[in-house]
């Protein structure tokens, strides 16, 4: 059975896919600087025999698998390739070599599960008709994000797919399990930069100053009315600060105050809507207080929505290769990703690949300078992608 195959390739190449991940995890890079990993991502691909390379987005790649009859249907696979701007914390041989640079992400696993993924299609390219694109994506991290220069590029195109299907790492899953959400899954994600001017000056004299750290506090709060009092109940919606900004002293009030934050929601229609409320809100506080406030909102990332029977044939097919017990129902998550710009274009299934294992201490969060895996996740997510990829070609 093609089921077997697939897992005798997978268990063949596990201790060479977790080598791959070793070494990418040691020699991460940030956001559109990946040029020795699509380097290296190459090279290992030609190694396999695979030839059919295209460059795109700068730092990415696309790769075609042909099997028999290769226009009877096309499917993409997306791994992602950057790092994070993060110090590693942990003490493992495969250490971040790059200081302030770390795959706190995951996408070193997912880099090396889809170059494994990629050897074992290309091994049974024989045996299925269909073809295979393989995205190795720049940027996921950064705005405008790799997955939108990708299709500006055309890696949608000549052959266009017809499904995406996309894995992630989740620390909140144990390895050995995988997670599936039909329909809306993750939100957009939306940067906010405030500058709030008012007149700085002595402390003790408050009466003669426009103090804009005050006037910044009163936005802060009111801004939350957003989420609290104009949201509909029925959708989540997440406005958090995280970084304020006033340069004055115990006695020195600051001439301006910097804000940034982030806005996330999974309705296109109120994400507009809570755009034009917040900048309402905070303009006129601003303005009703004495001072003025410049305000950007960087558009980023859209919602996530993963196409119902796409998904539940990709669930089916997970089942099938891992076992019922072993395919999870997952929630929504109000995290982003840009693989949902992919899903804006074409059905998308975007899963999560368990890699937790409290009895080795593996349990810190993505983006945490501690994040690390259980490899044995690697022996899962290469063969899992394989068999979903090849199931879905057959529909």
């Amino acid at each position: 059975m093609l089921k077997d195959k697939i897992h005798q390739l997978s268990d063949k190449y596990k201790s060479e896919i977790i080598e791959l991940r070793r070494h990418l995890h040691a020699n991460p890079e940030l956001s559109f600087e990946e040029t020795n990993t699509v380097a290296f991502v190459e090279e290992k691909l030609r190694s396999f025999g695979i030839t059919h390379i295209e460059p795109k987005a700068e730092t990415g790649l696309v790769v075609i698998i042909e099997g028999k009859n290769p226009e009877k249907k096309v499917i993409a696979l997306r791994g992602d390739m950057d790092a994070l701007p993060i110090v590693e914390a942990n003490d493992v041989p495969y250490k971040s070599t790059n200081p302030g640079v770390m795959h706190a992400c995951g996408h070193d696993v997912h880099t090396s599960s889809l170059l494994g993924t990629a050897r074992i299609l290309n091994e049974l390219k024989d045996e299925f008709e269909g073809t295979i694109k393989l995205f190795f994506q720049p940027g996921e991290e950064k705005i405008p994000g790799g997955a939108s220069m990708m299709i500006r590029d055309g890696a949608l195109e000549n052959p266009k797919p017809s499904a995406v299907i996309g894995q992630h790492v989740m620390p909140f899953i144990p390895v050995g399990k995988v997670g599936f959400r039909k329909g809306m899954y993750m939100a957009s994600a939306d940067e906010l930069y405030l500058k709030v001017k008012g007149k700085g000056g002595h402390g003790a004299m408050p009466e003669t100053l426009v103090d804009p750290v005050l006037i910044s506090a009163h936005i802060l709060v009111a801004l939350q009315q957003v989420v609290s009092r104009k949201a509909d109940p029925k959708t989540p919606s997440v406005l958090s600060f995280g970084k304020v900004i006033a340069e004055g002293a115990t006695n020195v009030i600051p001439n301006e105050v910097n804000i940034e934050g982030t806005f996330r929601t999974l309705n296109e229609v109120w994400r507009k809507e809570a755009h034009s409320q917040m900048l309402k809100i905070a303009n006129g506080i601003a303005e009703g207080m004495g001072g003025e406030v410049e305000f950007e909102i960087r558009k980023g990332y859209p919602f996530l929505k993963n196409e119902p029977e796409l998904t539940q044939r990709a669930i089916t097919a997970a089942e099938e290769y891992l076992g019922k017990e072993n395919v999870l129902d997952i929630d929504i998550w109000m995290a982003a990703e840009d693989f949902s710009y992919y899903t804006q274009e074409i059905d998308g299934c975007f899963y999560r690949l368990g890699t937790r294992n409290e009895a080795k201490g593996i349990i810190s969060s993505v983006h945490t300078p501690t994040f690390d895996i259980d490899e044995d996740a690697l022996g899962i997510s290469t063969g899992l992608m394989a068999y979903i990829a090849l199931q879905e070609l057959k529909q």
